[in-house]
């Protein structure tokens, strides 16, 4: 019988450090050694590197592959695809336990988990030559990416199986889950840890930084403060501990790491801003390869012609922003919806560049730029077919902003505090847009929308708010209109009529969760039973005393 997801990736990390090689980011580049043991491994820096490396791209890929857009996007409606049944059944409410990313996404964020204690483990049992210092920034590195993947697991489906031993899930698989609550304090946990022993600064560019790790607690924290001491979901308030924390970690990016937003918003999702500081945490592939599991494939799904992509992997025509997100944007709001939506008109001197350029011509749909870099030509021959060569972007410093400015507005109904101005500001004038004097939640609602569209971000948005407004959420959902087409007529985009093969389900509290993949209830039936507490072995580390 085939083992569960989670216990499928207990094969030591080594064996993917080893493995990968590439060209377009150094330390994803490593030499394959068959004489290469775990006795004698980690030996030095570069060899805790090369271990790490890993869990920055091929862990990952089953994840970015479709899910990271198709349940972020898809299902939080900024994107129609009704004819892509990797997306439409998340817009649509119809998701089974069978549905195919989402089966994929699971087994990718155990993978990653089964991937992490491999790495902590080994590096704790056979670092020997090391010093204390190097062995605890690798650690925290992996305790960083295994801390998000169960972030995003307590998110999408809530209790779930908590694992630091492999070794004792393979001896005993069957076990049950742990309470949502506790898989938030883990994530939590292991990201205080990477807050504290990862360095401020990396030679390696696209590795994690002590920034990367407040800034992903001041997201963690922002959601777990609906939760935490909450038994109501309709509350309509959030804990004042985690929304204090949420503003200290925010402020510690904000305050201390010397970094700012880029001026250039478009300029961040192009190749040459792969690595630009405003990304704290990006997903890093090769460019240039066409190996399976190292590529990123997303242009192949977006572009909405093979003119733009130089081949056939384009397969974006029918996948393109909902009405319900082109409805959202403020008439001024046009560097944002340039950069992440086509729309009729709209010149890209960066795609078809033998031509001069690529003119947007279409009228009855609005496709996806943001993730479509272009040709080889266009790109140096960086650009495969179904490889963009570009990171996804998984937290920017802009988010830490909004993040801020969320825990400062807190449980009031608007704020005028100046330091969440500031940095919600920073945001709104880096898109041409005019400053507020005054935010409510509204405000901060529609610049997550826009400034993260297409970032795989929304739908967790609308998760956080639901664990403390939780009727207001399915209410909101309920009135998107998902199934809407429009037109571009008169100069603007005009609402059509509904398209009638769009069933969509009516947004119930139970599609707040994702169900549990068919194959693991079957192999373990105590996800269908309560969960259990989980007992933790280690004090918190208090970053801000």
């Amino acid at each position: 019988m085939k083992r569960n997801n989670y216990i499928k990736a207990l094969g030591l990390s080594l064996a993917l450090a080893i493995g990968i090689s590439g060209c377009n980011d150094d330390f994803l580049d490593s030499t394959p050694n068959d004489r290469i043991t775990l006795e004698n491994y980690f030996q030095n820096n570069a060899e805790l590197q090369a271990a790490t490396a890993p869990l920055y791209s091929k862990v990952w890929f089953d994840f970015n592959d479709k899910f990271y857009y198709a349940l972020g996007d898809g299902r939080g409606n900024n994107l129609f695809a009704p004819y892509s049944d990797y997306i439409y059944p998340f817009t649509n409410f119809t998701e089974t336990s069978l549905t195919g990313p989402m089966v994929s996404a699971w087994g990718s964020f155990y993978n990653i988990i089964g991937q992490s204690n491999n790495t902590i483990n080994n590096i704790r049992k056979f670092a020997v030559n090391v010093t204390e210092e190097q062995k605890n920034v690798a650690i925290a590195e992996a305790r960083f990416m295994r801390g998000v993947a169960y972030w995003y697991l307590a998110s999408l489906w809530g209790d779930v199986i908590l694992i630091e031993d492999n070794a004792a899930m393979v001896n005993n698989p069957i076990v049950p889950t742990n309470p949502r609550n506790d898989v938030f304090e883990f994530a939590i946990r292991d990201l205080e840890f990477a807050a504290k022993y990862l360095p401020e600064t990396v030679g390696q560019s696209g590795r994690l930084t002590s920034w990367s790790a407040y800034g992903m607690l001041s997201r963690v924290y922002l959601s777990f403060a609906g939760l935490h001491g909450n038994s109501d979901p309709n509350s309509g308030t959030r804990s004042a501990e985690y929304l204090e924390l949420a503003k200290k970690a925010a402020l510690k990016v904000a305050e201390e790491s010397g970094l700012e937003l880029n001026e250039d918003y478009a300029a961040l999702f192009t190749l040459e801003g792969n690595h630009d500081p405003e990304h704290l945490f990006t997903l890093n592939w090769v460019g240039g390869s066409t190996e399976y599991g190292i590529t990123n494939t997303q242009q192949a799904y977006f572009a909405w012609n093979s003119e733009i992509t130089g081949d056939d992997a384009a397969w974006g025509y029918y996948t393109y922003a909902s009405w319900d997100v082109i409805r959202t944007y403020e008439a001024a709001d046009q560097e944002r919806l340039h950069a992440t939506f086509a729309t009729n008109g709209a010149f890209y001197p960066e795609l078809r560049k033998e031509d001069g350029g690529y003119t947007y011509e279409e009228t009855d749909r609005c496709n996806v730029k943001k993730g479509v870099v272009g040709s080889s030509k266009d790109n140096d021959g960086i650009v495969q077919r179904m490889n963009s060569g570009a990171t996804t972007k998984m937290l920017r410093l802009a988010e830490v902003y909004l993040n801020l400015a969320e825990a400062i507005l807190g449980n009031s109904a608007s704020t005028s505090d100046a330091v969440a101005l500031e940095y919600f500001n920073k945001v709104r004038t880096r898109a041409g847009m005019s400053t507020k004097s005054e935010i409510s939640y509204s405000d901060l609602h529609y610049e997550r929308r826009v400034e993260l569209a297409m970032e795989g971000q929304y739908w967790y948005d609308l998760v956080r708010r639901s664990y403390y407004k939780q009727q207001e959420v399915i209410n909101y959902l309920n009135n998107q209109e998902r199934a809407v087409q429009y037109e571009y007529e008169n100069g603007q985009y005009v609402a059509g009529d509904a398209n009638t093969a769009q069933q969509v389900a009516t947004a119930t509290e139970s599609m707040l969760l994702l169900p549990y993949p068919e194959g693991e209830l079957v192999q373990n039936p105590l996800l269908r039973q309560d969960p259990v507490p989980y007992v933790f072995n280690e004090e918190r580390i208090n970053l801000f005393e």
